[in-house]
């Protein structure tokens, strides 16, 4: 059966093991009960046995038995128990009692008295036999004493004895039952304040939780501050691109609008392609702008946008060179590739990791004046992945190279439209992956060296 309740659970945890030790020890109090009950039975038949082997005599030298009356008042207990006894010489005879009272079926000796259990005149009964020597008899003799009780006072006093021990168990277990349940309700009582806590925050509260409380909840407030702390991450992330696009879309999209107006006021033909030829050339730019700010949105380390997986630099770099190709040609510039002739398998996202190749490489030919040369290669060395974009543009100023890698930042040796995005993207995208990136200058000190190292999974 599924309890729905932690501290039923609980209680349950600690009650039926409980429950399991207080019927064993019921069990046992029963055994001690009974082996009690019995031995005042048998101390009592002893003691009656005794009475009446004492009372045996010689007279006219025939073995006689008398009957004392405290040998069978000593029974008498209130509870209606009969009484009967067996006596009888050595060779057979009955001197006293009933003759048909169940025997041992060996006679005993007079060191060993024993008792036994039977059944007479359809009632149980207890019995206990003794061989007993009689004085002043001429030849060594003796007579076998048994007497027996039925067992209404025995049952009585086993009773008496078991139920009065049940009945302090079961109160203990009550007690104990009721202490665990407001020990329970006492310890949980930090886990309902947690609860009225979290309720009690505003969805925008983002602030941990403290951890001063039992070290049992404290590994369930870590994990909540950790969750609070990703989910406050993203919020951050969501915000600052939400800023970042309304900041970056808002002069183009007025742009937009301005020519679209000049195009439909435009008289004459002429200036009519003119302006809707500046509309397509903006409307494109936009578009870069946006799509460069989702990749920057979905590369930041808190985007669970993210998928990880085994990525071959070496064949994405020739599948981006590829789609380039056509775009080098067209501005004469000669865009080689030099490979290290073996995969190399980097982790991360295979999107994201083809998009910072994509920036790297047309940031190069973009800045590369015709005639020159963007160089891209890719090579493995002490476990790791080197990829590197060398070109022959303007470079950028040393003590810029560190701020070009913030968001709509652009170099003041920089001639060519752009949103300021795109070293940022790669940044982003590089560290997500666990890897570093660095600019050097060029080739014999002209354009631009940028250097990408990221860890090998598989080589």
């Amino acid at each position: 059966m599924k309890i729905d309740s932690l501290k039923g659970t609980l209680l349950c945890w600690v009650l039926v093991p409980l429950a399991v030790v207080v019927a064993v020890n019921l069990w046992t109090s029963y055994l001690n009960a009974r082996g009690t009950a019995d031995m005042v039975a048998d101390r009592t038949l002893e003691a009656s046995v005794r009475s009446i082997a004492e009372h045996t005599s010689v007279e006219q030298g025939m073995v006689t038995a008398q009957i004392p009356p405290a040998a069978l008042e000593m029974f008498n207990t209130g509870y209606g128990d009969h009484v009967y006894y067996h006596v009888e010489s050595d060779d057979g005879r009955l001197l006293a009692g009933y003759k048909d009272l169940p025997l041992p079926k060996t006679r005993t000796t007079f060191s060993r008295p024993f008792s036994y259990g039977g059944a007479y005149r359809k009632q149980p009964m207890r019995l206990m036999a003794m061989e007993y020597p009689v004085v002043g008899a001429a030849s060594a003799s003796s007579v076998q004493v048994v007497v027996g009780v039925t067992l209404k006072a025995r049952t009585a006093m086993l009773l008496d004895i078991f139920l009065t021990s049940a009945i302090q168990q079961f109160v203990l277990l009550f007690i104990a039952g009721g202490m665990v349940g407001i020990g329970l309700t006492r310890g949980l009582t930090p886990l309902l304040s947690l609860r009225d806590a979290v309720l009690r925050r505003d969805d925008s509260d983002m602030r941990p939780f403290l951890e001063s409380t039992q070290s049992e909840l404290r590994p369930l407030i870590a994990a909540l501050n950790n969750y609070m702390l990703r989910v406050s991450e993203q919020m951050d992330a969501q915000r600052r691109f939400i800023a970042n696009a309304a900041h970056q879309l808002k002069t183009p999209l007025a742009l937009l609008a301005t020519q679209a107006a000049f195009a439909q006021r435009a008289g004459a033909e002429q200036d009519r392609e003119e302006a809707l030829a500046a509309l397509q050339a903006n409307t494109m730019k936009t578009a870069r702008l946006v799509s460069q700010l989702l990749v920057l949105s979905r590369a930041e380390p808190q985007s669970s946008g993210q998928r990880s997986g085994g990525v071959d630099m070496a064949e994405t770099a020739r599948a981006v060179l590829d789609d380039f190709a056509s775009t080098a040609l067209k501005s004469s510039i000669e865009l080689s590739f030099e490979e290290c002739g073996r995969p190399a398998i980097v982790s991360g996202d295979g999107i994201l990791l083809r998009e910072m190749m994509v920036n790297l490489v047309d940031n190069a030919l973009r800045y590369t004046p015709a005639g020159g040369t963007v160089t891209v290669s890719v090579a493995v060395e002490d476990g790791l992945c080197r990829l590197v974009i060398v070109d022959d543009g303007p470079g950028i100023p040393a003590d810029e190279r560190s701020r070009v890698f913030e968001r709509f930042y652009r170099s003041s040796n920089s001639s060519v439209d752009g949103s300021g995005l795109g070293l940022a993207i790669v940044r982003e995208i590089v560290e997500t992956a666990g890897g570093s990136v660095t600019l050097e200058d060029g080739i014999d000190g002209r354009g631009l060296s940028v250097e990408v190292r990221l860890p090998i999974t598989v080589v």
